[in-house]
């Protein structure tokens, strides 16, 4: 399969059209830009800046969508794919009208947790994984509370476990449509998450999206109990595409990676997976390595053919029966059967913008473009021959952005996040 690449970079201007509300608060950080004191270096600025800016001041999400605790599985999958986000609040069914929302909502549901599961149901059976588990240790294993069994013997000689009738049965199994949302809600470190007031900062919430590892946060409205906002890694990447143009944009986002220190892993670490293998692999590898994507490898070569993402799981689940003609479901078989699928149906997706990469001397104003543009969350760093060098996240442009003042969240983080030390969700 040929390697379809990308080109970074787009012509824009905030003179072009009428301003967003991205760009109008664009223009706040402008404003706030211009009266700091002249001492101050770019990224002090940049600090000082949005930890002036409440977030309430972020444009609100177009909608909230929130599953209820009671909706199962393939319900939740159907909500999540539709809307095209990646998790949702789940609120209690039985909680009263007046609730705080502490009691309103019960945690966080996402394709990362759901797709734990499915991997629970993928394993063979042993003593620690039994071959009809009941649905409280199938909660269990999804809550991260016991983790999934390891990656086993699922090499290439396992594929036929993942054939497209094993997610065929699946998908239309009692289990599957029993196993409730409630049941696999639980695989977040916060009681019911952790969540910001409008009043605090664009910095707190900044901070919270890169060096705390957040994938989105919600902002709460006390007065009524309920999530006024959730801001997400790629609304942010979006605002910051909407301010090209500004000078405190422009000085920032015209450096390129390799000045900023991305990518910061080296070629060694990138987690990959061969071609021929099961794309259960591809997932299995993702959950175990804490990553939100992972490039499928060409057997016998070092360049990428596409990449898989944990979102990806939801066509696992909704359209089982895209894999009936294959005796396996290999990476590339995955690649080949969803591309299809996509173009059939005529959906956007960025699974059919091929491999998009860029190179270590592109700017970050390039990268932020063509990560708004593609709405995809990571990107990957080849050489001049196309060999893989390193991969940027949402999270890593966003870390580049501003940096934690000495003592800002005091001990509350202090043994509370304790990831691996080079964890790419």
């Amino acid at each position: 399969m040929a390697m379809a690449s990308v080109q970074l970079g787009r012509q824009s201007s905030m003179l072009d059209s009428p301003r967003s509300p991205e760009a109008k608060l664009g223009m706040q950080v402008e404003d706030l830009w211009d009266v700091q004191e002249p001492q101050l270096s770019p990224n002090d600025k940049l600090n000082a800046c949005f930890e002036s800016i409440p977030v309430s001041a972020f444009p609100i999400a177009p909608r909230g969508i929130e599953i209820k605790s009671d909706a199962n599985l393939a319900e939740a999958v159907q909500i999540l794919a539709q809307n095209k986000i990646l998790s949702a609040p789940v609120v209690d069914v039985d909680a009263p009208e007046d609730s705080t929302w502490m009691d309103r909502y019960i945690g966080m549901v996402e394709f990362a947790g759901i797709a734990v599961w499915i991997l629970q149901q993928s394993e063979p059976s042993s003593p620690r994984s039994p071959s009809s588990p009941s649905g409280a240790e199938s909660a269990i294993a999804a809550n991260g509370m016991a983790s999934a069994a390891g990656l086993g013997a699922l090499g290439p000689e396992g594929a036929s476990i993942t054939s497209g009738d094993f997610f065929e049965a699946l998908t239309s199994s009692e289990f599957y449509k029993n196993t409730k949302v409630r049941d696999i809600s639980g695989s977040f470190r916060w009681a019911p998450f952790l969540a910001l007031q409008k009043s605090n900062t664009f910095l707190t919430m900044l901070l919270l999206l890169s060096k705390y590892k957040m994938k989105s946060v919600p902002v709460l409205d006390l007065d009524d109990g309920k999530i006024d906002n959730i801001i997400t890694q790629s609304a942010v990447i979006h605002m910051l595409a909407e301010c090209t143009g500004l000078h405190w944009f422009e000085s920032w986002g015209s450096k390129k990676l390799s000045d900023i220190g991305l990518p910061t892993m080296s070629p060694k670490q990138i987690i990959t997976v061969y071609e021929d293998e099961p794309v259960l692999q591809a997932f299995k590898l993702m959950r175990k390595k804490r990553i939100g994507g992972i490039p499928v490898i060409e057997r016998g070569g070092e360049k990428a053919i596409g990449n898989i993402s944990l979102r990806d799981v939801q066509f696992l689940l909704t359209a089982p029966d895209i894999y009936r003609d294959y005796r396996s479901i290999t990476a590339k078989n995955f690649l080949i059967a969803v591309r299809n699928h996509l173009e059939k149906h005529e959906k956007r997706s960025p699974m059919l913008s091929g491999m998009i990469t860029c190179k270590r001397d592109d700017t970050v104003k390039e990268l932020i473009q063509t990560l708004d543009s593609e709405k995809i969350q990571r990107v990957y760093v080849v050489d001049d021959d196309g060999n893989l060098e390193g991969v940027i996240t949402l999270r890593d442009i966003i870390s580049r952005l501003v940096h934690e003042p000495r003592g800002y969240f005091g001990d509350f983080f202090d043994g509370v996040l304790p990831l691996p030390e080079n964890s790419r969700v």
